[in-house]
């Protein structure tokens, strides 16, 4: 190791043990580009899509956004569920 790192004997240099944090660098980087941009659902937030329009869907972007305080929600949220509850899929009615 130290005849590699020896600049008196023709070598590269010390300069050649960066060359591995170099790398890491560039891999950690595209790594971190991929995340956020081509892989979904992993570093960037889901967004709802455009068919996401169910009543708890929407009572839930309601209150996030303060158009309803919590007790108005859980008071809708409580009907709702029990309306879902006896109409909903394989439930009985």
């Amino acid at each position: 190791m130290l005849t590699l790192a020896h600049f008196g004997d023709g070598g590269p240099g010390p300069w050649i043990l960066l060359f591995p944090l170099v790398w890491a660098a560039v891999v950690a980087g595209a790594v971190t580009l991929l995340r956020r941009t081509a892989w979904p659902g992993r570093g960037a937030p889901r967004r709802p899509a455009a068919d996401d329009n169910s009543p708890l869907a929407v009572l839930g972007r309601r209150f996030a956004s303060g158009e309803i305080d919590e007790e108005e929600y859980w008071r809708r949220l409580s009907v709702l569920e029990e309306h879902f509850a006896r109409t909903g899929k394989g439930r009985t009615a």
